[in-house]
């Protein structure tokens, strides 16, 4: 995150709250952050569908690639492009989501590639009252226990994605991304063409695509901790420099440098210490 101008205002300080525990449901990432300052969060993907259960006032307002401007929680769902998110001063919830299980908990799938959506549009009220009982939360700690109740709660009552399509994510992500889909499908038992539609149809990206968004976190990451453009194109499998700094122009429209210093990626270690490439990130 930057602030609004950074000529004239004051770099954001972050608070950031990490639950005591692990989430009772495996991949998903909680953490909690606030600040007094404006900002303007240019959002980084990343291949989990993040969900801002938004706690401040005014309200956070996030615009997608259009320009199309949503108030308040919003879903954010894998590969956004042009994503950014503005606030006089902001407080929320974040969760990560492996798209198998956004896929259960949400209620949604292809819409979710990509796109902004509301809360409310895929919890209907489930999104007010959830976002009412974490806003008369004393501490961050029972925001974290309302906040895994109620996915506990829609992850019991969704519809999983085919056991299949699971399996492809997590051989995608255990790969970092270096793997043929035809491979993946091989070991599913299932054709190329029918894994790529059940895929696209329960992620809301096909499988290539996911695969280019995973290898492109392990590099943003890698760039982000202070390694060269040269030696991540190595260490991720880019055929050279020039394939990686093309997939990071397609992916968040800078450089390598400008990816390196983003902001968004600056807090990812003490928010998301499991995502860090040095510290199991997958």
């Amino acid at each position: 995150m930057r602030p609004v101008d950074p000529a004239r205002a004051p770099a954001p300080v972050w608070e950031i709250a990490t639950p005591p525990r692990p989430c009772r449901i495996p991949g998903v990432g909680m953490a909690g952050f606030r600040t007094s300052a404006p900002v303007d969060l240019d959002v980084v993907p990343y291949p989990a569908v993040t969900v801002a259960l938004d706690l401040g006032d005014p309200p956070l307002a996030v615009d997608d690639a259009t320009g199309r401007r949503t108030h308040g929680s919003v879903v954010v769902g894998l590969a956004p492009g042009g994503v950014r998110g503005h606030g006089s001063a902001v407080t929320c919830l974040q969760l990560r989501l492996p798209p198998p299980v956004a896929h259960r908990i949400l209620g949604a799938s292809s819409e979710l590639g990509g796109a902004v959506v509301g809360l409310d549009q895929l919890w209907g009220r489930d999104a007010v009252r959830t976002e009412e009982r974490l806003r008369a939360a004393p501490s961050w700690d029972e925001r974290f226990a309302i906040a895994e109740a109620a996915l506990v709660r829609r992850f019991a009552d969704g519809r999983p994605v085919d056991p299949e399509v699971a399996f492809a994510w997590d051989r995608l992500v255990a790969q970092r991304g270096a793997v043929r889909i035809e491979l993946i499908a091989a070991e599913t038992g299932w054709s190329r063409k029918r894994l790529w539609s059940r895929f696209h149809t329960q992620t809301g990206l096909g499988p290539k695509h996911a695969a280019r968004l995973v290898r492109f976190d392990d590099a943003a990451h890698r760039l982000a901790a202070g390694h060269s453009a040269a030696r991540v194109a190595a260490d991720t499998g880019y055929t050279d420099q020039s394939h990686l700094h093309r997939d990071i122009r397609t992916f968040t429209g800078t450089t390598p440098s400008t990816l390196a210093n983003a902001p968004w990626l600056s807090v990812d270690p003490t928010a998301w210490p499991a995502t860090r490439p040095d510290g199991g990130h997958a």
